[in-house]
């Protein structure tokens, strides 16, 4: 089986030994899910990021084939997904989280919301799925809490000797009191995706809808946060970009009935912990820490 060489990369950089192990069990794992499934005709995805991606047939219908190392963060998707249920995301038609094992549903014609130059619009539809998905959080201890994910900043700065390395100190304290104010307020805990981006959101015969949530419990304006960033952290944050997240947040603000002020914090706290994120995966953090700046600037 040939895997890009990016492929390979960011499973060994992201898991380790786990990631090279799955990597070579991946023919035998394929090979399982077309006879389990009754698969055929199956191609892989052009792009591969954190998962084995392919396109196949399940006798006379198209569906995705989604194959990744078994660990808390898939097992949290399945869980997520079969609490969705297909409203605001795609469909789940199967699973075996031991073995790190989806089946999807196929989204046609599946475009990025990327794709959408108009960068109103792009924020109203993400808002719509918002909504959609959100949802009391259930009992469910299998899903990730966000409040563990924030603990990453405490665990950066103990890892630097209190200090934050190569990520601005300033901005680095502006994220963790943000977060820890946040946390300490009496909210709802909420089911959201907790990766809703550019990337995560395609269009279908059903309207656009998202894939790959992470499923995680915490308050649901947390959801802003990877959407402001994107898909700048990607492509490169282009120069109308404080334009552009001050008309973001204004928009999230009225559809989501909330305070530009939290809109702004929570894409700052998030920012600061993508960078975190994504140092410990030897990835760029800059355009991370620069959306970050840009989010502190518009409170003046």
């Amino acid at each position: 089986m040939h895997l890009p060489a990016s492929f390979i990369q960011t499973i060994e950089n992201t898991f380790g030994q786990r990631g090279r192990l799955f990597l070579r069990a991946l023919p035998t794992l394929l090979e399982e899910a077309a006879e389990r499934w009754q698969l055929s005709e199956i191609r892989p995805a052009q792009q591969l990021s954190y998962n084995f991606i392919a396109f196949a047939r399940q006798r006379e219908v198209e569906v995705v084939l989604k194959l990744g190392v078994p660990d808390r963060e898939l097992t949290s998707e399945v869980l997520s997904l079969g609490y969705f249920a297909g409203r605001g995301a795609v469909r789940l038609l199967d699973s075996d989280s031991e073995h790190g094992m989806l089946l999807l549903e196929c989204l046609r014609p599946g475009a990025q919301l990327a794709s959408l130059a108009d960068d109103t619009r792009a924020t109203h539809i993400a808002a719509g799925i918002m909504l959609a998905l959100r949802r009391p959080a259930p009992s469910e201890t299998g899903l990730i809490r966000l409040a563990d994910w924030f603990r990453g900043l405490e665990k950066f700065r103990a890892q630097w000797g209190g200090g934050t390395g190569a990520l601005d100190a300033h901005l680095f304290e502006q994220a963790q009191t943000a977060s820890r104010d946040f946390f300490a307020e009496d909210h709802v805990p909420t089911l959201i995706h907790g990766d809703l981006h550019h990337f995560n959101i395609l269009s279908s015969e059903r309207g656009w809808l998202a894939i790959d949530p992470k499923g995680v419990i915490g308050p649901a304006a947390y959801e802003v946060g990877p959407f402001l960033m994107n898909p700048w952290a990607v492509v490169g944050v282009p120069p109308e970009a404080p334009k552009l997240m001050r008309d973001r947040v204004a928009t999230l603000s009225e559809a989501l009935s909330l305070e530009k002020e939290r809109i702004r914090k929570w894409g700052l706290a998030h920012a600061v912990l993508s960078a975190v994120w994504s140092l410990e995966v030897n990835e760029d953090w800059r355009p991370a820490m620069e959306c970050a700046r840009i989010l502190a600037a518009l409170e003046d």
